[in-house]
């Protein structure tokens, strides 16, 4: 990867002094809907959504690199970013067509990169549901969109996160133990795909490639993989690309997503950093529906803290800088 002197700028900014990106993801739409939901009767209100997004970017952000947010209900909270942190927008829709196991990725109907720069992001991020076994005309079809933004990032010079959630179109549940066997096929199979130059990615935003809780050690359920066996996969995901990589959380609790990064590093994965969500962020929802604003600042200022703080240690002793890579 070869990047231009801008891009270089905006990846500084995203990232820390070591160049580690400890950045804090919060473009959940859907999902934070139905977070919302649990705990009121009534449906989220747009106001509610962009003022825990304000609230989780004023207290957490002196502590991240960088936030992602969503520029549906994002916007008011990427004018209370630290000073310090740089900003990335996600350009997809949310969610995905029940009705079809194709997954087929979409961009926000009056957004582009052009749109996102201009509101002050670092970067842009895509969200593509992939998998590697699809028909081949499915998967032209994805790439060919991928090719489409990756362009669009290249002539508004701002660097282009691809974030790359695998799947199985056989297999539901992507929770079950099936899915746990071919997870690290499928994984890999797709960053090595999209780490072709042909996309102009910047920085791939992928999953770790085993549901650790189907690792021998992690669980207290079924064991899908040893620790041997995980180890070599998380040694092959490093070798799939030559690009920048960091991980996304995929909503497992704090501590567990921090045991996976010290065993990925272990396993020699030179992974560049994470981009946290719902491990961080979640468990204050509930206080800010039951209780309000100050009920759910607290909670951000002391265990939101703790997570934030105790990733950012981890990744210290963890993760390496994207200049090593780029």
């Amino acid at each position: 990867m070869v990047l231009t002197e801008q891009k270089r700028k905006y990846m500084e900014k995203l990232s820390d002094e070591n160049g580690i990106i400890s950045a804090l993801a919060f473009d959940q739409r859907g999902a934070l809907k139905r977070l919302m939901a649990q705990h009121q009767e009534a449906e989220p209100t747009v106001a509610q959504m962009e003022e825990l997004k304000v609230l989780v970017a004023e207290e957490l952000t002196p502590y991240a690199s960088s936030m992602l947010l969503d520029p549906e209900y994002g916007l008011p909270a990427t004018k209370a970013l630290d000073k310090k942190a740089g900003l990335l927008l996600a350009y997809e829709k949310t969610g995905y067509d029940t009705s079809s196991t194709k997954r087929l990725p979409d961009c926000l109907d009056v957004w582009s990169a052009k749109r996102i720069k201009e509101q002050g992001a670092d970067a842009v991020k895509f969200l593509l549901y992939y998998d590697v076994d699809s028909s081949e005309e499915l998967n032209q079809q994805k790439q060919a969109y991928i090719e489409r933004v990756g362009s669009e990032c290249v002539a508004e010079d701002i660097p282009f996160f691809l974030e790359i959630l695998a799947y199985d179109e056989k297999i539901a549940d992507a929770s079950s133990a099936e899915y746990a066997k071919v997870k690290p096929h499928k994984v890999i199979g797709a960053m090595k795909v999209f780490s072709d130059p042909r996309f102009n990615i910047d920085v791939l935003k992928v999953e770790v490639p085993v549901n650790v809780k189907y690792v021998e050690g992690f669980g207290d359920g079924e064991v899908v993989h040893t620790k041997e066996q995980a180890a070599a996969f998380f040694k092959e995901q490093d070798e799939a690309t030559n690009l920048p990589y960091i991980y996304l959380s995929a909503g497992v609790s704090a501590k567990l997503f921090q045991e996976t990064l010290v065993f990925a590093h272990e396993s020699g994965a030179n992974f560049n950093g994470v981009l946290c969500g719902r491990a961080t962020w979640a468990g204050s929802v509930k206080d800010y529906i039951e209780q309000g604003e100050e009920a759910a600042r607290k909670w951000l200022r002391t265990t939101g803290f703790e997570n934030i703080d105790e990733l950012n240690k981890v990744l210290q002793k963890t993760a390496t800088s994207w200049k090593e890579r780029a």
